[in-house]
């Protein structure tokens, strides 16, 4: 792939952040198309809209990130007030599968309903932006709005109930099933980094023939920049990798939902994962699925 099919790609596809919603050259590229669809996605959708049947949402946190990894995390799964811890771990990584309202407040597609993101956070991760993203989706599920929900950020870093950014906070996205945006390819293999670094540059982002890209974490528009007045300033740097994960199985055309579409897309070579094993589901599938390999 070329340099620049790398930077096309990378405009076209929206990641996120705890992650990142837009995998961006150039910001500044950005907010015009920002506000030309703000009106794309104005307000939540139906709950059912966003959530997944349990089984499946589990397989797709953990292709988030390879098997050595993903087989040993926590697993988490959106329920009707929240995340709620679907496996216990023990290697202290935590998966997940997170919307669209993860993403910056002035994004676009923030109450897309089909946004389905697998993310793997690291530890250090997990301990210090898992929290946020905590926040965000029960304040999301109990139907808040952007402003209420950027209201009780601030009111909780504020009281001491979230915690600061870890040195080393970072997540796996490499899930060739994710679904990102509505743009381009909608899904792109990366590597996320959570910084306080205040220049981009000192990560070499954007430069000619470097792989990093970087986004601030809260907002992407110099209006919504204006709102970071009880924020903590988080960069979030992006690395574009080669590959996705080993999980890759897990197709996901561009136009269809996510979790439908992993029933219709298995092939003979994904079943006995150990980790489904171990879930006791001798096929290795979700249980929707079980039926439909027979």
């Amino acid at each position: 792939m070329t340099e620049r099919m790398i930077r096309e790609k990378m405009i076209s596809i929206m990641a996120w952040g705890c992650t990142i919603l837009v995998l961006l050259i150039s910001i500044g590229s950005l907010v015009p198309k920002a506000a030309a669809q703000s009106d794309k996605y104005p307000k939540m959708a139906p709950v059912d809209q966003y959530l997944m049947e349990r089984n499946a949402e589990i397989l797709l946190a953990r292709s988030a990130a390879p098997d050595s990894i993903s087989s040993d995390a926590t697993v988490l799964i959106l329920g009707r007030q929240g995340y709620e811890t679907a496996v216990e771990g023990r290697n202290g990584w935590v998966c997940m599968v997170e919307r669209g309202w993860m993403g910056m407040f002035d994004w676009p597609e923030f109450w897309n309903p089909k946004v389905r993101a697998a993310d793997c956070l690291n530890p250090q991760a997990a301990r210090s932006i898992l929290p946020i993203a905590d926040l965000r989706a029960r304040m999301a599920m109990a139907g808040r709005s952007k402003a209420e929900i950027v209201s009780a950020i601030k009111a909780a870093f504020q009281n001491k109930q979230l915690p600061n950014l870890e040195s080393g906070a970072m997540a796996y996205m490499m899930s060739k099933s994710a679904y990102l945006t509505d743009e381009g390819d909608h899904n792109g293999p990366h590597l996320m980094f959570f910084t306080p670094v205040k220049d981009s540059k000192d990560w070499g982002s954007g430069a000619v023939g470097s792989p990093v890209v970087s986004s601030p974490y809260w907002f992407i528009s110099p209006k919504g920049q204006s709102q970071m007045k009880g924020l903590p300033p988080i960069l979030v740097f992006l690395v574009v990798v080669a590959n996705w994960s080993a999980w890759s199985w897990l197709q996901i055309g561009p136009t269809e939902r996510p979790h439908p579409c992993i029933k219709s897309r298995l092939t003979t070579t994904q079943s006995r994962h150990p980790t489904e094993l171990r879930l006791g589901n001798p096929s290795g599938l979700p249980s929707e699925l079980s039926a439909i390999r027979k």
